[in-house]
C-alpha cells in the first residue's frame, strides 16, 4: 500500500507541474525573456506537449531567442498540428495556402534534399568519382546544403580536374586566376586553362588567349593569343570574337585590318556583346562604304560557315 500511494500522488501532481512549467515559460515569453521560455518549453515539446510545440514553432519562425530557422519551425508546427493544436493547424494551413508559405516550404524541402545530395556526393567523391567531386565543389561554392567554403570548393574541383574533368579544370583556373579560396597563382592558372583549352573548352581558350595578350605567367605572344581566340570564336564565344576583332584592329599577331576587325566585332555584337557594338560603330568612322559592305558580306559568310575558316 505504501508503494501505491506515492504512485497515485505522482500521477495527480505531474500535470500540475507540467502546467506550471508551461506557465513559467509563457510568463517569461511575455516579458521578452526568450531564453527562459525556450528552456521551459523545449522539454515539454519533446515530451509531446502540443502547446509547447506550437510556441517553439513561433519562436523559431520569428527568430525569438534563437536563430531564425524555418525548418525547425515547420517541424514543431507539424508535431503540434498532429496533436490537434488548432493554432498550429491554422498556421500550417496559412503556410500551404499563401504563395510565400509554399515557397518557404519548398525552400525547406530543397535544403533537406541538398543536404542529402552533399552526403551522397561526398561518399562518391571520396572514392574518386570525378562528377561527384565536381558537383561537391559546386555545392561548397554556392553554399547549397553546406556552409559556403571556397577553400573546400577548390579542393574538390582540383581532384576532379586531375582526372580530366574539363569544367573542373576551368573552375580551378578561375579560382587561382581571381584568388578566391586560394592565393592568386598564374603558373597554376596557365596549367589548368591550357589543359581545358586543349580539350576544346571555349571559355578556357579565351582566357588563355588573354593571358598571352597580357603576359600573365607567360611571355606576351600575340600569335599564340590569336590562335586561342580563333578556336574559341569558332565555338561562338562572343568574348573571343570581340578579342579577335581587337587583335585585327590593333594589328597584334595579325596584319592590321579594319575590315576583319569590323567582321568579328559585328559577329560578337550579334551575339550580345555590347562592347563589340561600340567598337564596330567606332571603326566604321574610319572605313569607306565599300569596306563596310565587304566586312558585312564576310560576316554573313562567316556565320554561314559556323565561324570556321573566316
Amino acid at each position: 500500500m505504501r508503494f501505491i500511494l506515492p504512485f497515485f500522488l505522482s500521477i495527480a501532481l505531474s500535470p500540475l507541474s507540467w502546467s506550471a512549467d508551461f506557465q513559467k515559460g509563457f510568463t517569461a515569453y511575455k516579458n521578452g525573456d526568450y531564453a527562459t521560455a525556450l528552456r521551459e518549453w523545449t522539454p515539454l515539446a519533446e515530451q509531446g506537449d502540443a502547446k509547447a510545440q506550437y510556441k517553439l514553432a513561433v519562436m523559431y519562425e520569428n527568430g525569438e531567442g534563437v536563430p531564425q530557422d524555418y525548418e525547425t519551425a515547420l517541424k514543431w508546427y507539424v508535431r503540434a498540428a498532429e496533436k490537434g493544436d488548432a493554432d498550429a493547424q491554422y498556421e500550417l494551413g496559412v503556410m500551404y495556402y499563401n504563395e510565400d508559405g509554399i515557397l518557404q516550404i519548398l525552400k525547406i524541402v530543397k535544403e533537406l534534399y541538398l543536404r542529402k545530395a552533399v552526403e551522397w556526393f561526398t561518399l562518391a567523391a571520396e572514392q574518386g568519382h570525378a562528377k561527384a567531386q565536381f558537383f561537391l565543389g559546386s555545392l561548397y561554392s554556392d553554399g547549397d546544403g553546406v556552409p559556403q567554403d571556397y577553400k573546400t570548393t577548390v579542393k574538390w574541383y582540383t581532384r576532379a580536374a586531375e582526372t580530366g574533368h574539363v569544367s573542373a579544370q576551368y573552375n580551378v583556373a578561375r579560382h587561382y586566376h581571381v584568388g578566391v579560396g586560394v592565393p592568386q597563382d598564374y603558373k597554376i592558372v596557365l596549367k589548368w586553362y591550357t589543359r581545358a583549352a586543349e580539350q576544346g573548352h571555349a571559355k578556357s581558350q579565351n582566357y588563355l588567349g588573354m593571358m598571352y595578350v597580357d603576359g600573365e605567367g607567360v611571355l606576351r605572344d600575340y600569335k599564340i593569343a590569336v590562335r586561342w581566340f580563333t578556336l574559341a570564336a569558332e565555338q561562338d564565344n562572343d568574348s573571343a570574337q570581340f578579342n579577335l576583332g581587337t587583335r585585327y584592329y590593333r594589328g597584334e599577331g595579325v596584319l592590321q585590318d579594319n575590315v576583319y576587325a569590323h567582321l568579328w566585332w559585328n559577329i560578337a555584337s550579334s551575339n550580345g556583346n555590347e562592347e563589340a557594338s561600340f567598337w564596330r560603330n567606332d571603326v566604321e568612322k574610319r572605313m569607306t562604304p565599300t569596306q563596310i559592305a565587304e566586312a558585312q558580306k564576310l560576316a554573313r559568310e562567316c556565320v554561314a560557315k559556323n565561324y570556321k575558316g573566316c
